[in-house]
């Protein structure tokens, strides 16, 4: 599995736990440490913690080795590294606090 096809998997399983403004970035160009940005909300922290859990299982579903997670979801930040792929879950708060979005404007979104 290529890291495009790790970060369209990925954000599906997001969706299917509905994580909000799911948004899947190519930063393939301006980054070296990574090739995608995962952006996704959720609604509170139970949420931002069954989305973690989601996350997980599906990398381990995948067999996708060595990931590491860092955050809490109280904190409203959990972010994910998969290496090729990093995935940021967030409370509507920390998302617009951090506005990684902004950051990151100029990546081309990859549709799901």
């Amino acid at each position: 599995m290529n890291s495009l096809e790790l970060a369209q998997a990925l954000a599906r399983a997001l969706d299917e736990k509905q994580a909000s403004a799911i948004r899947v970035l190519d930063v393939r160009k301006t980054s070296s440490i990574t090739d995608f940005h995962i952006l996704a909300t959720g609604t509170s922290s139970p949420h931002l913690r069954a989305l973690a859990n989601e996350l997980r299982a599906r990398l381990k579903e995948l067999g996708v080795p060595g990931y590491r997670s860092t955050g809490t979801p109280e904190s409203g930040w959990v972010v994910s590294d998969c290496v090729d792929v990093i995935v940021h879950l967030f409370s509507p708060e920390a998302r617009a606090y951090y506005d990684l979005d902004d950051l990151w404007k100029d990546a081309p979104v990859i549709d799901v």
